[in-house]
């Protein structure tokens, strides 16, 4: 399960490296958190064979979801079977992963990774710590969440004031003058409370810390 790597000066061979992979321990703790959350996964490596399903068995994943020995235009090529099926974020952190990385609905590069692939990738986990895969995908969702809200609260917040900013309970004799038609000066406090509503909604995600890592305070 090792790779082996030739050494030769000319056209000499003068002997091999065998380097071994040794997994690292946010491996398999990011890879436990994309499992509980249902994230179907895989893992294409260009090295041989033996050396990949040897770390894909220890992070416990089955043959049909390891793919080696892959060439760019094999993962580029096996990413697009994959968009066929749904949504697909990719991680990669090398030169061979840069055209995947451009192709998938979400590419996410490590910050130890070469430039190439954190050019290419719409996330850079600065860190460069496996872990932050899961919590990324989680602020993403978050974010969308508070997107909706935000969405909701202005839509709602206009369709209920316009209507009386233009006049429609005016001639409602029992109600209040003020409620009966809105003056300029409250109608625009009013818009500005609403902004000021959607801009702290906003705010609450930088809130949002990364549980398992040092705080950068």
């Amino acid at each position: 399960a090792q790779s082996i790597v030739a050494v030769a000066v000319g056209m000499k061979l003068l002997g091999f490296f065998l380097i071994d992979d040794q997994l690292r321990k946010d491996a398999y703790l990011s890879i436990e958190k994309l499992r509980s959350r249902g994230f179907s996964l895989s893992l294409f490596s260009g090295d041989r064979d033996s050396a990949v399903l040897n770390l894909g068995t220890k992070l416990g994943f089955h043959e049909k979801q390891i793919g080696w020995q892959m060439l760019p235009s094999d993962k580029l090529n096996k990413l697009n079977d994959l968009k066929n099926k749904g949504l697909v974020a990719m991680v990669g952190d090398g030169i061979n992963d840069a055209p995947a990385l451009a192709v998938a609905d979400v590419g996410m590069a490590l910050g130890t990774g070469t430039d190439v692939a954190m050019e290419t990738a719409d996330v850079v986990l600065m860190r460069g710590d496996l872990r932050t895969v899961s919590e990324a995908l989680a602020l993403s969702e978050r974010t969308l969440r508070t997107i909706e809200q935000n969405l909701f609260w202005a839509f709602f917040y206009n369709a209920s004031l316009i209507p009386v900013a233009a006049g429609v309970l005016y001639s409602v004799a029992f109600l209040p003058t003020v409620l009966r038609s809105l003056h300029p000066i409250l109608a625009a406090l009013a818009m500005a409370f609403s902004s000021i509503s959607v801009v702290a909604n906003s705010l609450r995600l930088r809130r949002v810390r990364i549980p398992g890592l040092p705080s950068e305070n």
